[in-house]
């Protein structure tokens, strides 16, 4: 049963969440109305996003502890920047917090390829770095939402086919993510990269330089999410998102992303946001105290790991098995070298 559960693992995964958003349900109707499920999804769609980013990263044998702290400083950037200059276009402002967001990561990355730092030292010292850099811009303090012009507040909330426009750019994200994973090159030496680096040499993958590509996408991502955090909650300050790595650090893990590189899709990083996404909403609907709320989402972490380090050790079993029932090549003879007799 548990090698079948490995096996198909999204699929296990999705019946779980569909179980439970019935199981609120029937206690709770309102719940499983449409308008209710696709703000659920809306709520969801940062973490998607970033969670998108952190599994690129996670597929070359690194991590990004500084995703958080890079969407907060690039949120707190153009929160300023709306605040002091109200006559910049909101899509400059959506730019400029992108390209912000990949300068951070191309920091990351350079630091990891180059210097070969491990990545999660790298990024801790990072995410203090940045979260510094915060305070030192604002002095401390918030910008709210009524120094905020209208219109930069505005396009993440504009609804189109009764979804805000939030949700479609975590739907625009899975899609470009997808296609890049699946047919570019680069999506698939990052597979490559952190699946067996051996191979990527010979291959002539620079399994450094995917490392760095990755951070850069991750950076660009958390850049991009920057504006869309700030203009969801109308408020920036310092502490923004703080702790919100480890939820899409678990996402990924949760989706049966490896910690080990290698091992990943887009679908399962969408079901594990999508699973922590239920249960935030779902808990506090049927009065779960928020202190339980911690211990089951951990509890949950800690199971997900557990079953990826079970199919990654089955997959190395697997190998060293037909390794050990593969014959032999046969020793030569001692009349091998001779000529045969007519």
């Amino acid at each position: 049963m548990m090698k079948n559960l490995l096996k198909h693992r999204e699929g296990f995964l999705a019946v779980v969440i569909l179980l439970m958003i019935l199981g609120v349900g029937s206690r709770s109707p309102e719940f499983i109305t449409p308008g209710n499920l696709l703000d659920m999804f809306n709520d969801t769609s940062i973490l998607i996003i970033l969670a998108l980013g952190q599994m690129m990263v996670l597929l070359t044998k690194g991590i990004d502890l500084s995703m958080a702290a890079n969407l907060a400083l690039t949120g707190m950037i153009v929160a300023l920047l709306n605040f002091h200059h109200p006559e910049l276009p909101v899509w400059l402002l959506v730019i400029i917090a992108t390209a912000g967001g990949l300068l951070m990561g191309a920091i990351n990355g350079l630091l990891v390829w180059r210097l070969g730092i491990p990545s999660i030292v790298v990024t801790l010292g990072t995410m203090s770095i940045y979260r510094g850099i915060i305070f030192l811009l604002s002095g401390g303090g918030w910008v709210n939402a009524h120094q905020m012009s209208p219109q930069f507040l505005s396009l993440p909330r504009t609804r189109f086919l009764h979804l805000p426009m939030l949700g479609w750019c975590a739907i625009a994200a899975l899609i470009a993510v997808g296609y890049f994973m699946r047919y570019s090159r680069t999506g698939r030496a990052l597979y490559t990269a952190g699946g067996n680096a051996t191979a990527a040499y010979y291959t002539g993958i620079n399994a450094g330089k995917m490392q760095f590509i990755s951070f850069c996408l991750s950076g660009t991502l958390a850049g991009f999410c920057g504006y869309l955090w700030i203009t969801r909650f109308a408020v920036a300050y310092v502490d923004v998102a703080n702790g919100f790595e480890l939820q899409i650090v678990a996402a990924c893990v949760i989706g049966g992303i490896s910690t080990m590189g290698g091992i990943g899709t887009v679908p399962g990083c969408l079901l594990g946001a999508l699973f922590l996404g239920v249960i935030n909403n779902a808990l506090p609907v049927i009065g779960v105290s928020p202190f339980w709320q911690m211990a089951i989402s951990g509890a949950v972490i800690v199971i997900a790991v557990i079953m990826n380090e079970r199919a990654n050790k089955r997959k190395g079993r697997l190998i060293l098995r037909n390794a050990v029932l593969m014959p032999p090549p046969a020793a030569p003879g001692p009349d091998s070298n001779k000529r045969p007799v007519s």
